[in-house]
């Protein structure tokens, strides 16, 4: 019997792409869900970074005065949809203001400016990750996405989310369901 995951069950989830899932955009994914409801979803990708940009050439563009931690730090292909707009995805302790969402204790996501004056500063969160562009999905489509088999789910873990080696975090993603990922074929089947 399968069981869809209750709307208040997704927020502050991992979504780990399956094998074989057909968007190269979201191959060997993972995806923090900032929002879920039943009018759709949005999440960041977290361990893809986007080519040739740092965190020092956005604070650079908004004219923003970089302090001493933000050298070579990459900025993450979040995902397909508005490309241009950015996002922090943080540690729970930094307090955004209205433009926070405080997805649970842990995790919140902050798309305004004042944040990255903040990181620069020294004064932001005590982790972050900037994204340029969003994971969405309109009401239903995350979860025929489930039921397709095309995507795990996990709970979110800090030291998978906010770690600098993106290249592990797929495996060690579908490593806390137990899978190893060599195992995992492109077709699936179901029971």
């Amino acid at each position: 019997m399968d069981k869809t995951p209750e709307l208040s069950d997704l927020a502050g989830k991992l979504l780990i792409a399956m094998p074989g899932m057909g968007d190269p955009r979201f191959e060997n994914s993972v995806v923090f869900l900032c929002a879920y409801s039943d009018e759709g979803a949005m999440g960041l990708i977290v361990n893809k970074t986007v080519p040739d940009i740092k965190l020092d050439d956005v604070l650079e563009q908004l004219d923003i005065v970089r302090g001493t931690g933000s050298e070579g730090i990459g900025v993450h292909f979040g995902g397909p949809v508005e490309g241009g707009r950015g996002f922090v995805l943080h540690s729970g302790d930094y307090e955004g203001g209205g433009g926070t969402l405080a997805v649970d204790t842990t995790f919140a996501m902050t798309a305004t400016k004042d944040i990255l004056v903040d990181i620069a500063k020294g004064a932001g969160p005590r982790q972050a990750i900037t994204a340029l562009g969003y994971a969405g999905w309109g009401p239903g489509q995350l979860e025929d996405e489930l039921q397709q088999n095309a995507w795990l789910m996990a709970d979110a873990d800090e030291a998978i989310v906010f770690d600098a080696d993106n290249g592990s975090k797929w495996a060690r993603a579908l490593k806390t369901l137990g899978i190893d990922p060599s195992v995992l074929a492109s077709d699936g089947g179901r029971a």
